[in-house]
């Protein structure tokens, strides 16, 4: 079905303060999601349905737990994901700017942080590179086993350019968990191929592989390695739980890196190379039946700008009737 954005924005306010977030509060969550939604991201307004994005009553203000010139470790005080990413971001760019360099830490949050891309955007935005690293509970099995024991683990990198930055943005399984909260909602199957049920056996069921185990993408040693990597990075250097120690279910951690090109080389000079990179690619030989080939998130951003311009987007209906639920 197909509704005004500003109507979903309505309904999504709505929902958040059902949950308890002030106004403030639901700006920044609202505009994590909504950045995620218009460019047909799984990481959108499902997060208010399913699980939902309650707010923590226990809830209190964040914590510098350890803190340099170039470092901060923030203990997130059971505050919700988005809230806490926003603080680490600020912190981490303003070290940056400050310094050339900002490493920040989160610990103690239970709920998602989101679209990736959306925080080193805003790092690429003002004008320095990001990397972002998120850590959740475990959904995600070892490559060569069907127990879960990682999360889905997402990363991005922003690196400002002259038009648009480049941003990449992506879940080290072969399918974010909330892809499977919007596959179960709209009565959906997956690919045969990504997920395993309790039993070991893959399936296409959504449930079943919610009650068992994502693969890592590809499916390869590589891409497990890689979501072990970030479970360190989210984990044990935060002060994070992580499989076997601590609250899994309550004690998420993440990590973000700003850096100022500046300490390499005239940031100018970064962003018109950047460009140029990115115009190359879009000369490339296609493989035959590829129209165009893409450059990391460049397809969301043309969707985004499609639905921005109309004032409406698609919605998946029995997404949009438990969204009404939620928001009374």
């Amino acid at each position: 079905m197909v509704i005004k954005i500003s109507e979903l924005e309505n309904l999504g306010n709505k929902a958040l303060a059902k949950y308890g977030y002030t106004p403030d509060e639901s700006k920044i969550i609202l505009g994590m999601m909504m950045y995620a939604q218009l460019r047909g991201n799984n990481q959108g307004i499902v997060k208010l349905i399913g699980r939902g994005y309650p707010k923590n009553p226990q809830a209190g203000e964040f914590i510098i737990e350890k803190e340099t010139k170039l470092s901060a470790r923030i203990n997130g005080n059971k505050q919700a994901g988005a809230l806490v990413m926003q603080k680490a971001l600020d912190v981490a760019v303003a070290k940056a700017k400050g310094h050339g360099f900002g490493i920040v830490g989160t610990n103690n949050t239970n709920t998602s942080t989101g679209a990736l891309g959306y925080w080193a955007k805003q790092i690429a935005d003002s004008g320095l590179i990001g990397f972002v690293f998120a850590g959740s509970p475990p959904t995600v099995a070892m490559y060569g086993s069907y127990e879960a024991i990682f999360g889905t683990n997402p990363m991005a990198i922003g690196i400002p350019g002259d038009s648009d930055p480049f941003v990449l943005d992506f879940a080290t399984a072969a399918m974010a968990y909330y892809g499977l909260i919007e596959a179960k909602t709209a009565g959906r199957k997956i690919s045969g191929d990504i997920a395993y049920d309790k039993d070991g056996n893959l399936t296409d069921d959504p449930a079943k592989a919610m009650d068992g185990a994502l693969i890592p993408f590809g499916n390869s040693y590589k891409s497990a390695g890689l979501s072990m990597a970030v479970q360190i990075l989210t984990g044990p250097l935060v002060g994070a739980a992580f499989v076997g120690i601590g609250d899994t279910a309550g004690n998420w951690g993440n990590l973000i890196f700003a850096i100022d090109p500046e300490l390499m080389m005239d940031k100018s000079e970064l962003k018109k190379n950047v460009q140029a990179l990115m115009d190359k690619v879009k000369t490339v030989k296609p493989l035959p039946g590829v129209k165009e080939v893409m450059l990391p998130s460049e397809r969301g951003n043309r969707l985004m700008k499609q639905r921005l311009a109309k004032g409406e987007i698609d919605i998946e209906e029995n997404l949009y009737n438990e969204l009404v639920k939620v928001a009374g």
